[in-house]
């Protein structure tokens, strides 16, 4: 089984060794068509402290880290 991967922008680094990212995901509206940006946002570990606000990161998913991590950051893409 894969582990999922995907993009996304860091909004909050205020927690140490962790930061939560927005992912967006456009989609259609079912009735009207309309496309409309659905946002996930996950809590990531970044052990380095290196991704500050506004970072596109590309982030995988992995074991429970702790409550509410299970993301982990593979790259920083854009600072």
């Amino acid at each position: 089984m894969s582990k999922k991967e995907t993009f996304g922008t860091v909004v909050s680094n205020k927690m140490n060794k962790t930061v939560t990212v927005i992912v967006r995901n456009p989609a259609a509206h079912k009735k009207y068509g309309k496309i409309i940006n659905k946002t996930n946002k996950y809590y990531v570990d970044d052990p380095s402290n290196e991704c500050n606000i506004g970072d596109r990161v590309k982030i995988q998913e992995t074991r429970p880290l702790s409550k509410n991590k299970r993301w982990k950051i593979i790259e920083l893409i854009k600072h």
